[in-house]
């Protein structure tokens, strides 16, 4: 994601949460240390986005949002798989994230990946509790093995 993206980000923010980030936010992100955005574009415009913060030995996404008109078309998944790419690459060992409790597309996405439901966030989305799932051992073999059957799946080559 590049500062010229934030804009179509935010409209896709604004179409997807009841309290979406701001501008402001995604650029704080942007500059903030250890932390990776990247965007999914088909025709020069962007149609879903995700984040990534790295706090080792964990790495935390941040977001992986689709625009609602694009979904169904493996976006979300190559997204994670990016995302869980940079993870390993830059020596995390586990991944982590925060789900509505609602949204059972993302959580089946999730535990495509091998994440597990831990815990709860009481009213962390304001509206509404978050399911706190997360993945070990991602340097390991196994989960490589993983990314690359999911990449098969959508038409990536991922690295192991």
């Amino acid at each position: 994601m590049r500062a010229e993206d934030v804009p179509e980000c935010v409209l896709i923010e604004g179409a997807t949460y009841p309290v979406p980030w701001t501008e402001g936010i995604f650029r704080d992100e942007l500059a903030a240390p250890g932390r990776t955005y990247l965007v999914a574009v088909d025709e020069g415009t962007v149609r879903g986005y995700g984040g990534l913060m790295i706090v080792l030995p964990d790495a935390h996404v941040t977001s992986v949002t689709v625009d609602p008109a694009w979904r169904g078309r493996a976006l979300g998944t190559r997204l994670m798989l990016a995302l869980a790419e940079a993870a390993r690459i830059a020596g995390a060992k586990s991944l982590t994230l925060e789900v509505r409790v609602s949204n059972k597309n993302a959580q089946s996405l999730y535990t495509k990946f091998g994440m597990a439901p831990v815990g709860i966030r009481k009213r962390y989305y304001r509206d509404e509790d978050a399911l706190i799932m997360w993945v070990h051992d991602i340097d390991r073999e196994e989960f490589a093995e993983r990314l690359a059957a999911i990449g098969q799946e959508v038409g990536l080559e991922v690295s192991q």
